[in-house]
């Protein structure tokens, strides 16, 4: 992916960074697999405010991605590379030898004109999707399945992936994005390659209203509210709120947030931070 830095010839490109778009090919849709998502602009079904500085932005239609990738052993020729405002990854278009027409997120290196498949017994080539247990050691994936026939559920934002560090009797064991290392049903279907678009993180918006185009207002800060309004708040002159922590009180920096006694717990082998869990 290349990116594009503005010249400075207005206060809103003077920051600039934003997506060169070299990758794609087609500005124009499949209409067939477009689907109409009402904003709710934060709001509930009461019609009152649920979550804050949402509200506005671009009007904008869905794109039916294929997560199972469940129309096996049928070629598929990629007829375009197009943007998505939905996710931050690119998504390709595909053209099946039967006539349908689907999408997929793009992995990097994908280029038009490339025939993909998913089958049980495919080469583990980019773009292919197929089970776990059929790839080579070390192979580079995403959009992972955690239950077969589920769906791609892990490693599908831009430039995610995971690596395939090992096999067990039924599990897979899995290098995720984050470090942790877990296993997954060995069975489990997934697509060869790195999600496309892995500089999209280091984009900048240049000013404001590049962020309401997308929907998303002004953020008060804690520190500089009252103390009824929110526990950072308060204090003489710019006093600091003390330890970063949400409007509820829940800490920013060291909690856990994850359940304790998930069922899951057991198919984690080592943790994000590196640390081992025992049996």
């Amino acid at each position: 992916m290349a990116l594009k830095k503005y010249k400075p010839i207005t206060a809103g490109t003077r920051w600039r960074i934003g997506n060169a778009y070299a990758e794609i090919t087609s500005d124009t849709p499949e209409k067939t697999l477009l689907e109409k998502v009402k904003s709710t602009a934060g709001r509930n079904f009461q019609g009152r405010r649920a979550m804050r500085y949402m509200g506005g932005g671009h009007k904008r239609m869905y794109r039916v991605i294929d997560f199972k990738r469940n129309k096996k052993n049928i070629p598929a020729t990629v007829a375009s590379i197009e943007y998505d405002p939905y996710r931050t990854a690119f998504i390709a278009l595909l053209n099946y030898a039967d006539g349908e027409k689907r999408y997929i997120l793009a992995p990097q290196g994908l280029q038009v004109g490339a025939t993909v498949i998913s089958g049980d017994d495919v080469a583990p080539e980019v773009g292919n999707a197929l089970q776990l247990k059929s790839m080579p050691l070390g192979t580079m994936v995403h959009n992972i399945e955690m239950q077969p026939t589920q769906g791609g559920k892990i490693a599908r934002s831009a430039g995610s992936s995971a690596q395939l560090s090992n096999k067990e009797e039924k599990y897979a064991v899995l290098k995720m994005p984050s470090g942790e290392l877990r296993k997954v049903l060995i069975n489990c279907f997934a697509t060869v390659g790195v999600v496309s678009n892995s500089d999209h993180s280091l984009q900048s918006m240049g000013k404001a209203g590049r962020s309401r185009w997308k929907g998303i207002k002004p953020r008060t800060r804690g520190v500089a509210m009252n103390p009824v309004d929110h526990p950072m708040g308060g204090g003489e002159g710019k006093a600091s709120g003390g330890q970063p922590r949400s409007r509820n009180g829940q800490y920013s920096r060291g909690l856990k947030t994850r359940t304790r006694g998930k069922g899951s717990d057991k198919l984690i082998i080592q943790r994000k931070g590196g640390k081992k869990l025992t049996k």
